[in-house]
């Protein structure tokens, strides 16, 4: 089978996960590697992989647009504000995986379909696509529900520069997609930095403020769920709930990672990197192939 080619723009932890991740894909592979830094170990991974690297980021797509069909922004959204009109410029399908909000919100479990006929989509935030599936599962159960706190615990040692300069849009991201997708009129989110040694999984608490709670209903809509986005993240598991207590329905979610690139307490990344590979897999079979 011909393959489709794609770009990865950004060389930190995330963009060369995905770089791990594309390698082994039946359809996907990489035509480009492009960060700024010839000294990131994500362009020495790439250069022993044999796939193509430039220290030109966006440029080398611009001056080289036959390179790829697929682009995937793994950089800042600070940058990403700078890169999304030339992407679309260059008709290409773009999958921001920073929390910029330019392209449409995307979490694959639940607007896949959608997301297929944008140009860009945005992968939301790793705590988005761990939690925004099941606050949807909950909210088609008990749709009266006004208010919902997500927190995500993540391992220090797997927040890079890149996780860390954009915490702000973090939680703001997370929240908004939060509203959007399911309609909730309150949301909050929240991220925690733990650093405990050993590292530690990414955990993630759903708190629902709502009174007389369909435990078995909720039950069956959240299992639904997560089975659906298993088939992409495997290493998603509901670890608790949910419990009703005092007006309130707990739900705890863990993730753990593939270890392609990352450590498989990088739960959090590999998340998205997850996401972010099916959506282009689902694009180039159903646009492109």
């Amino acid at each position: 089978m011909k393959k489709v080619k794609v770009g990865i723009i950004g060389t930190g932890n995330i963009g060369t996960d995905l770089l791990v991740k594309i390698q082994r894909s039946e359809i996907l592979e990489c035509g480009i590697f492009a960060g700024r830094s010839s000294d990131s170990n994500g362009i020495r991974k790439a250069e022993q992989l044999g796939v193509t690297t430039s220290c030109d980021s966006i440029k080398y797509i611009q001056n080289n647009p036959d390179c790829c069909e697929i682009v995937f922004d793994a950089t800042s959204s600070k940058i990403h504000l700078y890169n999304a009109p030339i992407l679309k410029s260059l008709k290409k399908y773009t999958i921001d995986l920073t929390p910029s909000q330019v392209g449409k919100m995307c979490v694959p479990a639940i607007n896949m379909a959608e997301c297929l006929n944008s140009d860009n989509i945005n992968l939301v935030t790793c705590g988005g696509q761990a939690t925004i599936p099941i606050v949807y599962a909950i909210m088609k159960v008990h749709p009266e529900i006004e208010y919902v706190e997500i927190v995500a615990s993540i391992s220090s040692k797997s927040a890079g520069p890149g996780t860390r300069a954009n915490i702000d849009e973090f939680t703001q991201t997370t929240r908004d997609a939060i509203t959007e997708f399911t309609g909730v009129k309150r949301a909050k989110a929240i991220i925690v930095l733990n650093p405990a040694e050993p590292p530690v999984l990414m955990h993630n608490t759903i708190y629902a403020k709502m009174e007389n709670p369909n435990i078995e209903r909720l039950h069956i809509e959240i299992m639904a769920m997560a089975k659906k986005i298993q088939k992409y993240v495997p290493g998603f598991k509901i670890t608790l709930g949910p419990v009703a207590e005092n007006n309130r329905v707990t739900t705890m979610v863990e993730v753990v990672g593939l270890g392609d690139f990352l450590p498989k307490y990088s739960g959090n990344l590999d998340i998205i990197t997850c996401a972010a590979v099916n959506m282009a897999e689902e694009y180039a079979k159903k646009k492109i192939l």
